[in-house]
């Protein structure tokens, strides 16, 4: 069973603008899958319809086998989201933060303390969850977005351009985080653009245009036997047509 599934997916604007148009797509379980696409192709109208932030107009989703319109509640209990520019409670600590995020999923008190000093420790921002989150700086609010984004161990990882603002080190540790959750037979939906990250990372990519998915596969199939081709290159002959 896919992890995420979207069945003819289109989502309009006002003034009749097509965002996303007739989207068909699926990932499965142990799979990283990069989504990529020039600024304004839909890439993040897509991701608020599978996190439940967007109603599509026509076409179902699915996360984790739970139908988002029919369910939200459960299918957001089933997904760890970061958005591309997160909206985070600036008066509370970081410590406040982890626990009412983690009261909202029902995370028991001894599991949280656990998830947190260990998430904490691996992003170097343990001894700053006491502080507001007003004081912190971009990078660590970032990182404070990733952790609450993980502290209730879902299925399902939908990332928003996640690495923007993260020292090499903690990108280097959300690949890593990224790889061992799939390994578990989990899967990560994540959009960025930096091509470079997704064609190490990814077991395959979709690539979005004015609404459309222009391409979908594994690097190899993408290349169509061309094996020096870069991701880069691949890009930009699609998106330019």
């Amino acid at each position: 069973m896919a992890l995420i599934s979207l069945r003819g997916v289109t989502k309009r604007y006002q003034g009749g603008k097509v965002a996303v148009d007739g989207l068909n797509l699926e990932i499965q379980p142990g799979e990283i899958f990069g989504f990529l696409g020039p600024n304004g192709a839909g890439k993040t109208t897509t991701i608020k319809m599978l996190v439940g932030l967007l109603t599509p107009d026509s076409g179902q989703v699915n996360v984790a086998g739970v139908d988002v319109l029919a369910d939200p509640i459960a299918a957001k209990r089933r997904v760890g989201f970061v958005p591309d520019n997160p909206d985070l409670y600036d008066r509370l600590t970081g410590l406040e933060f982890l626990n009412f995020i983690s009261d909202v999923y029902g995370v028991p008190v001894a599991e949280r303390q656990e998830r947190i000093l260990r998430l904490g420790d691996m992003f170097e921002l343990t001894a700053d969850l006491k502080g507001r989150i007003s004081s912190y700086s971009h990078g660590m609010q970032q990182k404070l977005a990733l952790m609450s984004a993980l502290v209730h161990e879902p299925p399902v990882w939908i990332l928003d351009e996640p690495m923007i603002g993260l020292d090499p080190r903690s990108a280097h540790l959300l690949k890593g985080l990224m790889a061992e959750h799939v390994r578990a037979g989990n899967s990560v939906f994540f959009s960025t653009h930096v091509l470079e990250v997704a064609e190490r990372l990814c077991d395959r990519v979709g690539i979005i245009n004015h609404g459309r998915l222009v391409a979908l596969g594994t690097l190899d199939e993408l290349r169509q036997g061309d094996g020096n081709e870069t991701l880069e290159k691949i890009f930009l002959e699609l998106t330019e047509k």
